[in-house]
């Protein structure tokens, strides 16, 4: 191969990491916003992660019916928010993920992704539970920054936990 051949796939090989590594930061934003407690969530701050046109929805049908089909940045964010403080809703809510596998498409342009999230929550009202959830996700690349184009969550596993007596 000659040095331009390699100069070429060196530089597509480290956009594609440099995409990854965007791609990582903008889903642990995402979480991070999600995660209560949480200093009130600015909706200005949730929608800088979602292209335009985004799409954010439950796939199955107990996700489709807890979360139905949100489109459009303004939209997604509303959906988003109104579950973070300062509405009551969790008292806790961590996001864990794991099992990732990213996918940049030639030309850099677009991603797609798939990690299997855990999520433990307490709610306001009392409770508590555990979910896990596999989430696919799309990406855009929107003059040089990444943003969530289609979030897709199906719910795999939940369950009530039993709080422990003194």
């Amino acid at each position: 191969m000659d040095s331009a051949l390699q100069l070429q796939d060196l530089t597509q090989r480290l956009a594609v990491l440099e995409a990854e590594g965007a791609i990582r930061r903008l889903l642990a934003r995402y979480m991070d916003l999600c995660d209560v407690p949480h200093a009130p969530v600015q909706v200005e701050q949730l929608a800088a992660l979602f292209t335009e046109d985004a799409v954010w929805e439950g796939v199955g049908a107990q996700a489709a019916k807890s979360f139905g089909r949100q489109q459009g940045r303004q939209a997604v964010t509303a959906f988003v928010a109104s579950y973070l403080p300062p509405v009551e809703h969790f008292a806790l809510n961590l996001h864990l993920l794991t099992s990732e596998s990213i996918a940049v498409e030639q030309g850099g342009v677009t991603a797609s992704g798939q990690w299997i999230m855990q999520q433990v929550c307490t709610y306001s009202q009392g409770g508590s539970e555990l979910f896990s959830a596999r989430l696919n996700i799309d990406f855009a690349c929107v003059d040089g920054q990444w943003l969530i184009a289609h979030f897709r969550t199906c719910r795999l596993f939940n369950t009530v936990l039993a709080e422990r007596s003194a």
